[in-house]
């Protein structure tokens, strides 16, 4: 006869495999639920300016302020094993050196978008209310109040809508020049966080069920660097090269 010890043993060794077992299920069975998702990402606005990005930094250098609108529809991520999604914007661009330092990628926006059952996040992303909607007229402290679903009352989790959105991160580089850059792009990305599994990030391609994502990218260039053409109109005046055009002797 085994002691009490070594039942109890038996027992929590033959839990942890049934639980093991039953976890290594759940992570795999997730391919079996369809994804589609799809989004619609356009650029607003997008700014270069010279000055000082960070408060603890004393260099000055140029960097971009990027807005931003978003539509997307990512209700086809959340199954029964999605904990939450790391969603986040991100705008890549050749670097000054292209044959020899690789392209540059900065992170713009970020939010988690939570599943019902998960906790709430300082980071959750909240749907915006309407302007119209008599709930907007609320205080402030009402309104942090009653935000704790990051989707429309009666709607499901993954839809996400801004417009003229304004970054959360500025975009620097570490060469200090951002002015006049081309084949730059705008770029939505994601986490989806399981409760129990692997993370796995953006389809960008067809894997069984799970199709590749659709929009959520798009190009832009840096503008040149604000008030450089400005400066430049006023020395032209300056000096009367334009004043002076067509003047008669």
């Amino acid at each position: 006869m085994h002691n009490s010890l070594t039942r109890v043993q038996n027992v929590f060794g033959f839990f942890t495999s049934v639980a093991f077992a039953v976890a290594c299920a759940i992570a795999v069975s997730v391919f079996l639920h369809p994804q589609a998702p799809a989004a619609s990402l356009e650029l607003r606005n997008v700014q270069v300016v010279k000055g000082r990005p960070h408060y603890y930094n004393t260099k000055r250098e140029e960097y971009a302020h990027v807005k931003f609108d978003l539509d997307a529809d990512l209700t086809s991520l959340f199954s029964w094993n999605t904990k939450q999604i790391f969603l986040y914007i991100t705008a890549s661009y050749p670097s000054s050196n292209p044959s020899t330092i690789p392209p540059s990628e900065s992170v713009i926006w970020d939010a988690i978008i939570p599943a019902d059952n998960s906790p709430f996040h300082p980071n959750t992303y909240i749907h915006p209310t309407p302007k119209n909607d008599p709930s907007s007229k609320k205080s402030k402290k009402a309104k942090r109040s009653a935000a704790s679903k990051p989707y429309p009352p009666g709607g499901s989790p993954g839809i996400v809508q801004l417009s003229n959105q304004k970054p959360k991160y500025q975009i620097t580089d570490i060469s200090g020049k951002l002015a006049s850059r081309s084949n730059a792009t705008l770029t939505l990305h994601w986490n989806v966080q399981p409760w129990v599994g692997a993370l796995w990030w953006t389809n960008e391609k067809r894997h069984g069920l799970w199709e590749g994502r659709k929009g959520g990218a798009t190009n832009f260039e840096f503008p040149a660097l604000k008030g450089t053409e400005v400066k430049k109109e006023e020395l032209r005046t300056e000096t009367g090269g334009e004043r002076n055009r067509g003047s008669p002797a």
